[in-house]
């Protein structure tokens, strides 16, 4: 699964080249909790890909990311740190499963198909930082486009009507009119009061074609474009469409930003941002560290770990963007290693992953800083879904600690799924709230630790039963 979080306002104010190690820890604080020793070692790694970036081309060349591999439990950040890592760096992000990928001549995916998602995910990037540079010129050409299609013909039809005897004096006085009843609609359009209007839009057919190929390879290995061998399938044949101003307007917007941006740029900017500063998540990283056996369907483990060494190592992937070097590009690894351990990895792998970093199992303490730190914390979440109803929720202090002891204990008894169990506890102890919050007269509602204990008690002292439902 391929995950790309777009920067957020606050985020994208901040110049990566200024912040330090010390500072990105705190503002990685702002959405993990805790795992202090796994944000220090990513920070270092972010602030050494922005020194090698000052550093002379020629040495720079030889300096490779130090790639980290994280050890821990379900739940307890692994992902997140990551993730927030990759979304403050504002760099190329790709989330995968280890797990997913087989060996070479095995059905499945190929491990170089990560590298190639990783160059879609930045095509996009770069495609939406474009589009932000040109929107004003296209918002421009757009409104243009659509009063010329509110005002047909309008050179003509006043020529014409000067012919005609009508009062218009000269070509002049025409155009001056033609120009005003233009800049009355132009109001109009951006007030909005044209929007019901229908006008009729040349649109491109978008026909598919009646054959599909069949290939275990992707269509980037073929090296074939099938738009360049047969460009009449593709869309290039066009029609009239009967559509509303507002409709044909978004249309006509997307393909005035299509045609002012350079796609060639955009590739050559993307192939360069996922060489220079792409990131790739390798969780499951644990599920493919056992030795072979020999037969049985983990046949494939050892081989899938001799796939991803060279990718890992630094090697060249073709994809249909042109060939793509992963030398530089930084992988973190996480798997939860509770049947195997980091020292099942082929030693070649395992020498690709120099910094080793142990999350720790969260803590009471962990569970209610989580309820309340984070700037998105599941508190604040609960508060804004139901504020939309009109529900005003507040959680007391008590009540978060007995949701936090709550969640602590069932995992010790069950399944340690770590900050997840958080989710599910929540969604128990507010079920009733969430179901009436419509229908509710009273809407200011307080959670306290008795309303907690109520709803929980009965589930948590039966543990055959707390495991189907926490």
């Amino acid at each position: 699964m391929a995950i790309y979080l777009p920067g957020i306002a606050e985020e994208s104010d901040i110049s990566l080249d200024e912040l330090t190690p010390r500072e990105i820890v705190s503002e990685l604080d702002k959405y993990v909790v805790g795992q202090h020793e796994a944000k220090r070692a990513v920070a270092i790694a972010l602030r050494n890909r922005m020194r090698r970036q000052k550093l002379a081309p020629e040495l720079a060349e030889e300096i490779m990311p130090k790639n980290i591999i994280m050890i821990g439990p379900t739940g307890v950040g692994k992902t997140e740190i990551a993730r927030r890592l990759a979304r403050l760096a504002n760099s190329p992000f790709l989330k995968v499963e280890a797990s997913k990928f087989t060996e070479v001549g095995y059905v499945g995916r190929d491990v170089e198909s990560m590298i190639r998602d990783l160059v879609e995910i930045a095509i996009d990037m770069v495609r939406e930082e474009k589009m932000e540079e040109v929107a004003e010129k296209a918002e421009q050409n757009a409104e243009e486009r659509i009063l010329d299609l509110l005002l047909p013909g309008s050179p003509a039809s006043s020529s014409s009507a000067s012919t005609a005897g009508f009062a218009l004096v000269s070509g002049e006085d025409g155009s001056d009119s033609t120009s005003r009843t233009r800049e009355k609609l132009r109001q109009q359009l951006r007030e909005g009061k044209l929007d019901d209007r229908m006008v009729d839009l040349e649109v491109r057919e978008r026909s598919m074609p009646a054959f599909e190929i069949i290939s275990n390879q992707g269509v980037e290995e073929m090296d074939i474009n099938i738009k360049d061998m047969l460009p009449n399938i593709f869309g290039q044949r066009t029609k009239k469409r009967k559509m509303k101003v507002s409709e044909a307007f978004e249309y006509v917007l997307q393909e005035e930003e299509s045609r002012l941006i350079d796609m060639d740029q955009v590739t050559r900017v993307a192939v360069d941002r996922v060489e220079q500063s792409g990131i790739i998540f390798l969780d499951e990283i644990d599920k493919i560290a056992g030795r072979e056996s020999g037969h049985g369907p983990d046949v494939s483990r050892e081989g899938v770990q001799r796939d991803i060494l060279p990718i890992v190592e630094g090697t060249t992937v073709n994809t249909r963007y042109g060939m793509v070097r992963t030398d530089h590009i930084l992988f973190i690894a996480a798997g939860a290693f509770h049947v195997s351990k980091p020292s099942d990895l082929i030693p070649e792998l395992q020498g690709r992953f120099p910094i080793r970093v142990e999350l720790k199992s969260l803590t009471m303490e962990d569970f209610i800083a989580i309820l309340t730190e984070p700037k998105s914390s599941l508190t604040k979440q609960y508060i804004a879904l139901l504020e939309t109803e009109g529900l005003r929720l507040e959680f007391t202090r008590d009540a978060l600690d007995e949701i936090a002891r709550f969640a602590f204990r069932v995992n010790e008894n069950t399944e340690n799924i770590g900050a997840r169990r958080l989710h599910t506890i929540m969604e128990r102890v507010l079920d009733h709230i969430s179901f009436d919050a419509p229908d509710l007269k009273e809407k200011d509602v307080r959670v306290d630790a008795a309303y907690v204990q109520k709803m929980l008690s009965d589930i948590v002292k039966d543990q055959d039963l707390s495991r189907y439902i926490l």
